[in-house]
């Protein structure tokens, strides 16, 4: 097998893997992430995993349910609007 093909298998392997990854349902990644932790992987994936094996808000937005501190409101400014220049 040459080189160019073990470079277009292995884009293709990980271009498949990622599309798994992100298209499968929150679910059955949480799961497949929580069996994953348990193998020896390296250290630098461990993060990634353990927050997509975390139960997230159903939104999927990772913290939008907990109450954020109100900014202050700006003063309402009126739109002004010019009127173009004909030439």
């Amino acid at each position: 097998m040459s080189m160019q093909a073990l470079i277009v298998f292995g884009l293709v392997a990980g271009s498949l893997a990622y599309a798994l990854w992100t298209l499968m349902p929150q679910a059955v990644r949480r799961a497949l992430a929580g069996a994953l932790l348990r193998l020896p992987l390296p250290q630098r994936l461990r993060p990634a995993l353990q927050a997509a094996a975390a139960a997230t808000s159903g939104c999927c937005c990772s913290g939008c349910d907990q109450a954020q501190p109100k900014a202050p409101r700006s003063p309402v400014q009126a739109l002004v609007f010019h009127p173009r220049k004909r030439e």
